[in-house]
């Protein structure tokens, strides 16, 4: 006996996905906007005081940084994009969904830092290699309060963006939150460096441009694995795994779990699954069991999208 069963849940008309999924699809996209508009006001008004108060103080150090958090109004937008397409319900061009397009953006964004800390570490090493840094101008006050004001407000939208990146269970904004903290680490080295040069030492405001630069390529790194992670269909980390096949083991009329396999989809998760259960019960029995499996992963895993259960029959040892 062998059967195969796929919950066809009620969908809503517009969106061509589970109402459920509607619904969260419809919050979550409300939350992502929001977060978004929150995030560029606050950049482009950091951006402006810190990049006057760069040239006005002549610190390179805090211009690096001001282009580094001007960044993060296109990486904003990118992330909201992304989300966006994300939360749209299958259609007949991608009948599994769009989540997968989250992850694109999330490449999008890594590729942009990547570019970023290349160019602020260039130009830092340029003005370390010159020498002659009795030259160099030394900074001025100014820069030195931004890059404190810069430490405060984007630790501030790290916290807040990372909290709505976990309710939407947005790879996309929680990279955008990491990119406010590499940009509140990078305002760090610029508060070092703009103190060193004014201690006596200018070239120190060059070596926190290239400091920015690393804490920015790292963050680059980590964003572009994990969405890669993500579009290649990896398996779900083992504790998930587990946790997947203990509640499937716990089911009533499950006697043997033969296969489990999970695999990324974006942020979703799908599920394939063979079950044993008693090879002389009615189809119509084993087709509840299979229909309890399904269902109960769906209830109980918020981020399952999809669920297949293959049953096969279960023959004791005697028989």
């Amino acid at each position: 006996m062998k059967n195969s069963v796929l919950k066809k849940e009620k969908t809503n008309a517009g969106s061509g996905m589970p109402v459920r999924e509607a619904q969260n699809a419809g919050v979550e996209t409300h939350l992502a906007e929001r977060v978004s508009a929150v995030s560029i006001a606050g950049n482009v008004l950091l951006s402006a005081f810190k990049l006057f108060a760069g040239v006005i103080g002549h610190s390179s150090a805090m211009v690096s940084d001001a282009v580094h958090s001007l960044s993060d109004v296109v990486t904003t937008v990118i992330a909201l994009v992304g989300v966006k397409i994300s939360k749209k319900g299958a259609d007949a061009g991608h009948p599994y969904g769009h989540e997968r397009f989250e992850c694109i953006s999330s490449e999008i964004l890594a590729a942009l830092l990547l570019v970023t800390g290349i160019g602020i570490g260039m130009t830092g090493m340029r003005t370390i290699l010159a020498g002659n840094y009795d030259a160099l101008t030394v900074p001025g006050i100014l820069p030195l309060a931004a890059a404190i004001v810069s430490i405060l407000s984007k630790e501030w939208m790290f916290r807040y963006t990372r909290a709505c990146a976990k309710k939407m269970h947005s790879s996309a904004f929680m990279a955008d939150a990491w990119h406010h903290r590499s940009d509140a680490l990078s305002s760090i080295g610029s508060l070092a460096g703009i103190a060193g040069a004014r201690a006596g030492f200018p070239v120190l405001d060059s070596v926190a441009a290239v400091v920015i630069c690393l804490f920015i390529l790292k963050v680059a790194v980590d964003i572009f694995r994990d969405a890669a992670r993500k579009l290649t269909d990896t398996a779900c980390d083992e504790e998930y795994t587990q946790q997947v096949h203990d509640f499937i083991a716990r089911q009533e009329g499950v006697r043997r779990i033969d296969l489990l396999q999970t695999r990324m989809f974006g942020e979703k998760v799908y599920v394939d699954v063979e079950i044993a259960v008693d090879a002389h019960m009615e189809l119509e029995d084993a087709h509840a069991i299979a229909e309890r499996v399904h269902s109960g992963l769906e209830k109980s895993f918020d981020n399952i999208k999809h669920v297949m259960v293959h049953v096969n029959p279960y023959e004791t040892p005697s028989e």
